[in-house]
């Protein structure tokens, strides 16, 4: 089977019930999800299987999750029926989080992205996650779209915060705080 088709060499691409260009929001929108899945990929085969095995999975989980929600969004037309992403799904992520957070030191001041290089590609996950929540708000601006990825992109964004600080507390790494900056956080 060939992978290519050459449909698409005259800028356009096919998303469900129609043909769109390939720079449309659309496009962009489940462009940068798809992005962002190859960066979580690359995160999940950078943690060795013992200090990582929960979360491992956990990433295993979000990639076909990325997956639903690249599914959710290339319906040209509203179609309830058929979307993936549910409310309950930003719900565990909120789970996830809280127990990443409990490991965690308390965090005063914002932290610059990195310390040890796991962490560093999951501040790029989030980073990713950000562009993708706002390309999906902007889909939204023109188009129907199911609000629930936006809610999933957006706890998300939080979950791969909270992932990078307790990879580097897991690898004994500390994160670096944005030292010109007033102490923001307050327990």
């Amino acid at each position: 089977m060939a992978i290519y088709t050459r449909t698409g060499d005259q800028g356009e691409t096919s998303v469900i019930g129609g043909r769109v260009s390939k720079d449309d929001i659309r496009i962009e929108a489940y462009g940068a999800i798809d992005e962002l899945n190859g960066f979580v990929g690359q995160a999940r085969s950078m943690m060795d299987d013992e200090i990582f095995a929960d979360v491992r999975q956990q990433l295993l989980e979000i990639q076909h999750e990325l997956f639903d929600c690249g599914s959710d969004l290339a319906y040209v037309s509203l179609d309830e029926g058929k979307y993936k992403v549910t409310r309950d799904m930003a719900e565990r992520l909120e789970r996830w989080i809280d127990r990443l957070q409990a490991e965690n030191p308390p965090i005063e001041r914002f932290i610059l992205p990195g310390g040890s290089g796991l962490a560093s590609v999951l501040h790029v996950c989030r980073t990713v996650c950000r562009r993708a929540e706002r390309r999906t708000v902007t889909l939204g601006h023109s188009k129907e779209i199911n609000g629930e990825t936006v809610a999933y992109l957006n706890r998300l964004s939080d979950y791969f915060f909270a992932l990078a600080r307790t990879a580097n507390t897991r690898l004994g790494v500390t994160d670096v705080e944005y030292i010109r900056g007033a102490k923001v956080f307050r327990d």
